[in-house]
């Protein structure tokens, strides 16, 4: 197999030679180790490898063992994802060398699900290859070679579904493959898979020094950009991502959603960056006890036990709880049962944020106490201005991370966004304090110690009212009382109170990627009204990261990595209708297809 992946016209190291990227894809889950081997084998490498393996759920059941005499399966090995379906983004070598693995139960199924341009595929065809042939030309990059194993009576009828794609077939054929090349002579797409950003400079603006905020100027400072990050606040995360701590856990339910998946794959990667700044010995007070939920009703609670045994998920991903269970190992009599995050818990924002900061503090140069009062595109760059009318910073891109206000600085259309006020309770000494792990359900409780429990939160939709309310903290305790019975039967102290302020969306869904270009979109609404996400125009160089509710811990890092990867053209984190569903264009696509906006 490993000469198949090398040999001309393939060639990969010359292939990738001085390339800034260079991705792979395989569907037979073989090619990343002798990959990666090559890779670090050449000093002419490309700057950043891509691998994209696509397998079923059982590939996840072996992986190589921690003692495997080469040192990269004994990588690869400490690295494997948890046995989940899904997209999962591995990376090895400071993130030059990266293994985005999807995971569904048809490989060409899961393959067309993707995004991404690809310079070599590595796939093994059976029974009709035509649908086959025709996702290897949505993904192919200029001239990009196909190595198809294939059975010889199978050679013909592939020979015809990669003529009639767009490739030409090579006179290196074996007995076992076929070989081929991106060389179509008639447009055999609708659209092209995604490019770089055209950026003069590899700079941008990130204004917002929230969890959303940081993560993207992270993420782009580790491929190498200068981020110009800019808060009106003195120190990173002072608003909704400045709470004493967060919870993070996945979403499960009977039926395994959108957002379900996407909560799935945001927790993952959150995971996997978060470690890697602890491996750097950045301190995120994160708890390590796992994190309960508690069911609304009982019949919930057996409804999602059902589901977890249906969905065979994993139990280092998720358990059900029975009452008795679920009291056992919260420390405190719990209400009704529910189901155990084994690996989700309780954070600081904060210090999510100022480690993500220090991680690539030479590329990030921070500018706080300045508030942005518009941004203006001249056609190649971007200025931000403050509002004496000065420019802040200018750069090629910017990314929008400021929740309430990026709908205003974009001239985002309908008003997409509204603000939400959250109020937390710090409580003193309470019947909560034997509780050894966060509690989520109606509201959420999460010990911290010697600093008491911290309660919450409420749910007040456009209430600018910045004052703490005794309404407020009893309100919290209600309901917390509702999961936690204890609560109710021994008065609380209140030792303090917060307040913060949400962004959420009506669909309850982020706004994550490059934003829509409104103006191309109006005049163009007679030809857009029965459009998708990839034929609307887009702003150049403008991206929106916002709008997280309150799972700004579970979204920021793939929200960042989700724009760094279209920023630079690489395959995308999330397969792309979980991508569409947090598109900040898809509330404008649903206006023009019901006719809402006329051609200006």
């Amino acid at each position: 197999m490993t000469e198949s992946l090398f040999f001309a016209p393939r060639d990969l190291p010359a292939r990738w030679r001085h390339e800034r990227i260079f991705t792979f894809v395989d569907t037979t889950f073989s090619a990343f180790l002798p990959l990666w081997q090559r890779w670090r084998d050449d000093d002419a490498r490309c700057g950043r490898l891509h691998v994209v393996a696509i397998a079923r759920l059982n590939a996840l059941n072996d992986p190589p063992s921690l003692d495997d005499a080469s040192p990269l399966a004994a990588e690869l090995a400490r690295a494997w994802p948890m046995r989940v379906a899904g997209v999962h983004r591995l990376e090895f070598d400071e993130g030059r060398v990266v293994l985005t693995l999807a995971i569904g139960e048809d490989i060409q199924d899961t393959l067309a699900k993707l995004w991404l341009r690809a310079d070599a595929f590595h796939v093994e065809a059976s029974g009709d290859p035509r649908k086959l042939c025709k996702t290897l030309a949505r993904f192919a990059a200029e001239d990009a070679t196909v190595c198809a194993n294939a059975s010889p009576d199978l050679h013909p009828m592939l020979r015809r579904a990669l003529a009639s794609s767009g490739f030409e077939c090579l006179p290196d054929a074996t007995e076992s493959r076929l070989v081929a090349r991106f060389a179509p002579r008639w447009r055999v797409r609708r659209h092209d898979p995604p490019l770089p950003c055209e950026a003069s400079a590899r700079e941008a603006i990130v204004i917002g020094a929230g969890l959303a905020g940081c993560a993207v100027s992270s993420r782009l400072a580790g491929r190498g950009w200068h981020v110009t990050l800019i808060d009106r606040h003195a120190l990173c995360a002072r608003d909704a991502s400045g709470n004493p701590a967060g919870v993070f856990h996945p979403i499960v339910w009977r039926d395994d959603s959108v957002a379900a998946r996407l909560t799935r794959a945001g927790f993952l990667y959150a995971l996997r960056r978060w470690r890697a700044l602890e491996d750097a010995n950045h301190d995120l007070h994160r708890s390590g006890a796992g994190l309960l939920q508690i069911a609304d009703t009982a019949d919930d609670a057996d409804a999602l036990a059902a589901a977890i045994a249906r969905f065979a998920y994993p139990s280092d991903y998720v358990q059900p709880m029975t009452r008795a269970d679920a009291s056992r190992i919260a420390g405190v009599d719990v209400a009704r049962g529910g189901w155990f995050f084994p690996r989700g818990g309780a954070i600081s924002p904060a210090a999510v944020c100022a480690a993500q900061i220090a991680d690539a503090s030479a590329r990030i140069t921070p500018r706080m106490n300045t508030e942005v009062a518009r941004i203006e595109h001249d056609g190649r760059i971007w200025r931000a201005f403050d509002a004496s009318g000065d420019v802040i910073a200018r750069a090629p891109v910017v990314v929008l991370a400021n929740a309430h206000d990026a709908a205003r600085l974009a001239g985002l259309y309908g008003e997409p966004t509204r603000s939400v006020r959250g109020q937390l309770t710090l409580l003193d000494r309470s019947a909560l304090d034997p509780l050894r792990m966060p509690v989520i359900g109606e509201g959420y409780a999460v010990p911290l110690g010697a600093d008491g429990t911290l309660i919450g939160a409420t749910y007040d939709i456009d209430d600018p009212d910045r004052e703490i309310r005794e309404a407020g903290h009893a309100e919290n305790i209600e309901r917390v009382a509702g999961m936690l019975p204890d609560l109710s039967r021994v008065p609380a102290d209140v030792r303090a109170g917060r307040v913060a302020f949400r962004c959420v969306t009506s669909d309850r869904m982020p706004m994550i990627g490059q934003l829509a270009d409104e103006n191309a979109a109006r005049r163009d609404a007679r030809q857009l009204s029965g459009a998708w996400p990839l034929d609307l125009p887009r702003t150049p160089g403008l991206y929106g990261a916002f709008a997280f509710g309150s799972r700004g811990l579970v979204w920021a890092t793939l929200a960042a990595e989700l724009i760094a990867s279209q920023i630079e053209g690489e395959p995308w984190p999330i397969e792309r209708e979980l991508a569409e569903a947090i598109d900040p264009a898809r509330f404008l696509l649903k206006a023009l297809r019901h006719g809402e906006i006329v051609a200006a």
